[in-house]
């Protein structure tokens, strides 16, 4: 796919940026980035990135948020989607359903949703066996 070592190079670094908004800006409309996304201003729309996602203390976004791991300090008005980690700072303030594999809240965080952990690792499941108690349920780690 790239046959020159500068390619290669150029496209490792695309990756591995980062792509600051800052205090005083405001964005109308979605942001989708290949690297990481620093915010500190606001974003009504979507901010996607395949790698990592920082709100800071004083961005608002309202909008959806999806990315391999976010850290949350400011507001965030929508659902948060992350393949990952969430971290979600003191200061934050969610307002959304949150999907996620790893989830941190320090304390005085809010949130103000659903939250959903996806992990493969373990799996709950109902069984009724004959020799229980009728209507009595069993549910297993595996």
């Amino acid at each position: 796919m790239f046959s020159k070592p500068e390619e290669r190079k150029s496209v490792v670094d695309m990756v591995n940026s980062s792509n600051v908004i800052s205090n005083e800006t405001h964005i109308t409309g979605d942001i989708t980035a290949q690297g990481n996304i620093r915010i500190e201003g606001t974003v009504e729309g979507m901010v996607k990135s395949k790698t990592k996602v920082v709100i800071g203390e004083s961005a608002v976004i309202q909008g959806n948020i999806s990315s391999a791991e976010a850290e949350i300090a400011g507001k965030v008005d929508g659902e948060v989607i992350c393949t990952d980690l969430l971290f979600l700072k003191r200061s934050a303030v969610v307002n959304g359903n949150i999907t996620t594999q790893k989830l941190v809240v320090e304390n005085g965080a809010v949130f103000n949703g659903k939250c959903q952990m996806n992990t493969n690792s373990l799996t709950v499941s109902k069984s009724e066996d004959k020799k229980d108690e009728p209507g009595k349920k069993q549910f297993a780690a595996g």
